[in-house]
């Protein structure tokens, strides 16, 4: 090759430092000979702006090295991505000069190309995304994804109708398969861009909307954060607080969907906190400091940190009532977890120590990845297409097709009754045969790809115990277990009316610690089990009730009531505080949630009486108060840096010499807890009792109960709380 002039020495010189800094290796030397090779091929070609076509791939390249920084390879493969279809040069030339894994991943990037061009979005676009995700190596479809999105920066040049046709076809395809390889950046920018040409109107008055009220937005979420930040400086935790992007076509969906302004839609306000650690528990830790300042909406919290999305997104979401009683989203991940969100495959790939087997551990990830181009063409029918298609299927997924050609999908080893579900839970939770290719089959038959699948059902036919043992997807596998639960359930219910009857015939009572007493001496793991053997005549009541009733006459020890203990312990504490004071206004406290010092609470206003004070987790409150956020008011227990409350444990174990000793020393033992009582009942051999005793918060409290657990023969500790 030539010697490049110094505009292009320029912009590789730029591609060179990029790549170093983002990829774990950089092969300079083949690099720079693509890099000649493209501006050599397109020397005299020009893009829709009048601009060199070199500037093209060179964009692209730039994206995959910032975006997709898997490796060298694919930065070299965007390089040379449009030499195939756009010059004189061919495959074998780029096979010989860079080698086959480049070659065949320019041929992939070509062969997708060639599928979508020219055509428009019909009702063969469903078969289209389908061939779109079998591509035989990912780093095709990452290069595909950076064409398009710089194809998307640049597409003002182009004529309003391409314009309009590009921007359909990135919105229905390219947008949707970017969210599935977790590309969470670039499918927002795709989505956008696209907006931008399919709706102007729209687009330029959200964006107009969302610039007019930043500043009062900012404001707001600076009063919101600093409390939360101040909290996490306390934890000496490392982390970056920012407010989360909005995306305007999200925001239109959602206008859309709903059918309501944008002032009703963009209401949500929302901070992102990125944890600067490799332990997930601190997210969980973080989520506690947030639930602590603000109370939490129940229903709008999603952990998908311990159940992840489909394409490996992790992060927690929770939805909070910030000051003046707006809704405040917060999402809580990892530095690793953000990455991998906006960068996803990507950034799977760079997080893995071992390179060698990353490539495995990828494709077995993005098990979506499917052969179907070696033999699809443009012009290629769409029965044809679909025959190809059932023939280069790999081993991950199967696809088989319904009676009207529908088609679905599903994981390797699927039965007629995981098809019987994907079709519809009523269909699978009546299905009582199935015909494979016009021929009947036992349902625990392996389904394998190309096969028509007819469900025969009945009326009379329920989920079988025997499916679980065969069937792999999550919604079968969920309903039959639910099935099996309610018929468990049923005979529980069965067992407990016999129990029922039979004290009620004898005139005799128990209370739930009684019961509790009577199932562990019976060897029993739960009343559930217990009542499930007397329904299964397992168990010869009139002789346990006889027994039981014999030995009741030993003396007790009066037991602590709950409500005597809560009265001491809110006197002991002092009462509660009004917005950091004591101001005399008249409070009770509320029977629903019965709080108790140590707990998080907060308080209602009421008419008539006063200010009740409630668990900040209440359910009621929560309820009562979406009416009028406003009566909700900010309280506390007094606390300084000696106070002390009240602490209240139930224990329930077995019977031994020395446990009273045992437990006093587990107490006292930790930060030299003064203990206030104990109180110790047994009966046979088992033992229950309360203990009250001082301590400086929850975690102290809690600290106390996990040293009670490991004592030996001890069955529960649990917080002394109203039933």
């Amino acid at each position: 090759m030539s010697v490049i002039n110094p505009k292009h020495k320029k912009m590789l010189d730029e591609l060179l430092e990029t790549c170093k800094k983002h990829l774990p290796a950089v092969n300079e030397s083949l690099l720079t000979r693509a890099f000649e090779f493209s501006i050599e091929a397109h020397k005299n070609d020009l893009r829709a702006s009048g601009e060199p076509y070199f500037t093209h791939p060179f964009e692209v390249g730039m994206i995959v090295a910032t975006e997709f920084p898997l490796d060298d390879i694919t930065v070299i493969s965007a390089l040379l991505h449009d030499v195939i279809e756009d010059t004189d040069f061919n495959i074998d030339l780029i096979a010989r000069e860079f080698g086959k894994e480049i070659a065949d991943i320019v041929d992939g990037v070509t062969k997708i190309s060639g599928i979508f061009k020219g055509q428009e979005i019909t009702q063969a676009e469903n078969y289209r995304k389908l061939l779109l995700s079998m591509v035989k190596d990912v780093r095709v479809i990452l290069v595909k994804f950076a064409d398009r999105l710089h194809n998307m920066r640049t597409l003002e040049f182009v004529n309003p109708e391409k314009q309009r046709r590009i921007a359909q076809e990135t919105l229905e395809i390219y947008a949707p398969f970017a969210n599935r390889f977790g590309l969470g950046r670039v499918k927002w920018e795709l989505e956008d861009l696209s907006f931008k040409y399919l709706n102007n109107e729209a687009y330029e008055e959200i964006a107009r909307k969302i610039k007019s009220n930043r500043r009062e937005r900012e404001n707001y979420i600076k009063k919101f954060s600093n409390p939360i930040k101040e909290k996490l400086d306390e934890y000496n935790l490392k982390f970056e607080m920012v407010g989360r992007p909005k995306h305007l076509y999200s925001i239109y969906r959602k206008m859309v969907r709903r059918n309501k302004p944008f002032e009703e839609i963009y209401d949500l306000f929302a901070i992102r906190i990125i944890i600067d650690t490799p332990n997930n528990f601190d997210c969980y830790t973080t989520l506690g400091i947030v639930n602590e300042i603000y109370l939490p909406v129940p229903d709008r919290f999603k952990d998908y940190i311990s159940i992840p999305k489909n394409n490996n997104y992790q992060s927690i979401h929770t939805t909070v009532i910030g000051p003046d009683g707006k809704l405040v989203e917060v999402q809580i991940r990892t530095v690793k977890m953000n990455e991998v969100a906006e960068k996803g495959v990507a950034a799977h790939w760079r997080y893995k120590e071992n390179k060698a087997a990353s490539e495995k551990d990828l494709e077995n990830w993005v098990n979506w990845i499917r052969d179907i181009f070696e033999n699809a063409s443009k012009d290629e029918g769409r029965k044809d297409l679909l025959e190809s298609f059932r023939l280069n299927l790999y081993q991950d997924e199967i696809y088989v097709f319904t009676p009207k050609g529908d088609l679905k999908r599903l994981p390797v080893n699927s039965s007629p009754v995981d098809f019987a579900f994907e079709i519809h839970s009523k269909v699978g939770f009546h299905c009582i045969g199935a015909k494979v290719n016009g021929k009947i089959v036992p349902l625990d038959s392996v389904l394998h790809s190309g096969d028509q699948v007819e469900i025969i059902t009945s009326k009379n036919q329920h989920p079988n115990k025997s499916w679980s043992k065969f069937v792999v997807t999550h919604h079968a596998k969920n309903v039959i277990k639910k099935w099996i639960n309610k018929e468990e359930e049923d005979i529980i219910n069965q067992g407990k009316e016999i129990w029922d009857k039979k004290i009620k015939k004898l005139k005799l009572t128990f209370t739930p610690t009684e019961i509790s007493k009577l199932i562990l001496n019976l060897k029993y793991d739960s009343i559930k089990q217990f009542y499930k053997s007397i329904a299964q005549d397992k168990v010869n009541l009139d002789e346990v009730l006889t027994a039981t009733k014999e030995k009741e006459k030993k003396d007790r020890v009066p037991e602590l009531e709950f409500d005597k203990f809560a009265n001491i312990a809110r006197t002991d504490i002092g009462g509660i505080l009004v917005d950091g004071k004591d101001s005399g206004i008249l409070y009770s406290y509320a029977k629903c949630c019965n709080p108790i010092p140590g707990d998080p609470v907060i308080g209602y206003i009421t008419t008539g009486e006063g200010i009740k004070i409630h668990r900040k987790t209440c359910n009621n409150l929560i309820k009562i108060s979406e009416k009028d956020p406003s009566k909700l008011i900010g309280v506390q227990w007094p606390q300084s840096e000696s106070s002390l409350f009240v602490g209240g444990l139930s224990v329930l174990g077995e019977d031994s010499p020395g446990i009273l000793n045992d437990l006093s020393h587990a107490i006292v033992s930790y930060q030299n807890t003064n203990i206030k009582s104990i109180n110790i009942n047994t009966n046979d051999s088992t033992f229950e009792g309360n203990v009250t005793m001082y301590v400086q918060n929850i975690e102290h409290l809690n600290r106390i109960i996990e040293r009670i657990k490991k004592i030996k023969g001890v069955y529960s500790v649990e917080r002394f709380q109203s039933n």
